[in-house]
């Protein structure tokens, strides 16, 4: 392997392209550390994001006024506010006021993560509200028949249902999701973006670090975009979207 790390090391004596993070070791476990985090700050907000999306579309059907009114407020302000100043609201903001003799309680991978959720969240509670709009009123009757209670419906019956018709439009806003973990950089969360720019600012190699940023990210959303759609054709139900898709 060290051949390998070697060879970086050689290609910069000989044509000047400075990849320090294979052939400097401090660099590669920075860049490393980074990725990870990366990874980590992507399936926290993805999980957290989904489930906040599945609760919500839940509420945004309850007969409780004031529950109904929340969850439409909420869409309305993580939806229409750009997700970097959401991002410094609750860093600088909230963070300012959730301290303990000015020292932070929360840290800033924590703000990201939640930041990041509740601003994709509110595009998943629409998505999965246009799922389950989409389940035919007829299989809704059938729950209520069988006397399944609002809540037993939607988590054995409706839900399943509405994922699948939800998968192609969740697919796509994950997708931007992951994109968008690297606003953390502005509250200096050491994530892929941030840890690249640590390293281009020490070796000056900003083309270099801009090209492997943008093949990891490639990387990274074409795995996710892989999953996805295995996910969705090993969920899809013969008929049923086509029969959904009819009656539109």
């Amino acid at each position: 392997m060290q051949a390998f790390w070697n060879w970086f090391a050689w290609l910069h004596t000989a044509t000047g392209i400075n990849l320090t993070i294979f052939y400097d070791p401090f660099d590669r476990h920075r860049f490393a550390e980074g990725f990870l985090t990366t990874i980590e700050l992507s399936v926290a907000c993805i999980v957290l994001s989904v489930i906040i999306g599945v609760i919500g579309a839940w509420a945004q059907g309850s007969k409780n006024r004031i529950l109904r009114s929340s969850i439409y407020w909420y869409i309305q302000l993580f939806r229409n506010t750009p997700p970097l100043v959401q991002l410094y609201f609750f860093y600088f903001g909230l963070g300012a006021v959730i301290e303990s003799g000015g020292h932070p309680l929360v840290s800033n991978v924590a703000w990201a993560i939640l930041s990041l959720s509740f601003y994709a969240g509110a595009f998943n509670v629409e998505i999965f509200r246009s799922g389950i709009e989409a389940v035919p009123r007829a299989t809704v009757e059938a729950t209520e028949a069988l006397g399944f209670t609002r809540l037993g419906a939607y988590i054995h019956v409706i839900l399943p249902l509405a994922f699948r018709i939800s998968l192609p439009g969740l697919n796509n806003n994950l997708i931007n999701l992951v994109k968008a973990t690297t606003l953390a950089y502005a509250i200096s969360v050491p994530e892929l973006l941030w840890v690249s720019s640590q390293i281009w600012s020490d070796d000056i190699n900003v083309p270099e670090m801009m090209t492997v940023l943008l093949i990891c990210y490639v990387g990274l959303v074409g795995v996710l975009v892989v999953f996805m759609h295995r996910w969705e054709h090993a969920m899809r139900v013969p008929g049923f979207g086509r029969a959904a898709g009819a009656r539109k």
